[in-house]
């Protein structure tokens, strides 16, 4: 049986159409010559992506459209996007301290998502629910990563520097967070230990 599609799940769906779009975008100059809109462009495609990730969370909940596969497949497209963006930026410019930034966002989300699962299976995922921390570093990481890919300065302020400030300040919010999974975690992994 298909999963049943609902405003909330289309709006997750472009989402994840949109992050070949600003990808494509972002090296358009690299294919038909240089063009300064690019990257302005390409941050417009993913600032509504930012925004249907919002929206699309509001929606179910307005709506009561929530569903198991909205559940899954939202949490996917975020991490698709902001992994995808992270490549593409630590490629265009790359420097060792955004490389790390880069891993430690990219590590924090594979391992919290590998513990989710776990937890899943001991039937205590609520222990791994989204925390204040995890909220506050997806806006900081949402919105350095959207200044990074504009880029240009702009009304006399430096964007992408001030987008680089904002996604250091979300991976160490991302090592924060992870630290506080983790802890909440820990029992249970302990518990699942002598279980077994």
């Amino acid at each position: 049986m298909a999963p049943q599609m609902n405003i909330a799940t289309i709006l997750t769906w472009l989402r994840i159409a949109a992050i070949p779009l600003v990808v494509l975008v972002f090296y358009l100059p690299a294919l038909i010559g240089p063009y300064n809109w690019a990257r302005p462009v390409a941050a417009w495609v993913f600032i509504f992506a930012a925004v249907t990730d919002w929206l699309d969370g509001y929606l179910a909940r307005r709506l009561n459209q929530t569903s198991a596969f909205g559940a899954f497949l939202d949490p996917v497209a975020d991490k698709l996007m902001v992994t995808t963006v992270l490549v593409v930026i630590v490629q265009a410019d790359p420097q060792i301290y955004l490389a790390v930034t880069a891993a430690i966002i990219i590590g924090r989300e594979l391992t919290i998502s590998a513990l989710r699962e776990w937890m899943a299976e001991l039937g205590r995922r609520h222990h791994v629910a989204v925390s204040k921390t995890g909220k506050l570093k997806t806006i900081l990481q949402m919105v350095g990563l959207g200044a990074m890919l504009w880029y240009e300065p702009t009304f006399g302020l430096p964007v992408y520097a001030i987008g680089k400030a904002l996604l250091i300040l979300a991976a160490g919010l991302t090592i924060w967070s992870m630290v506080v999974y983790l802890r909440s975690a820990w029992p249970h992994m302990a518990e699942a230990d002598i279980d077994s």
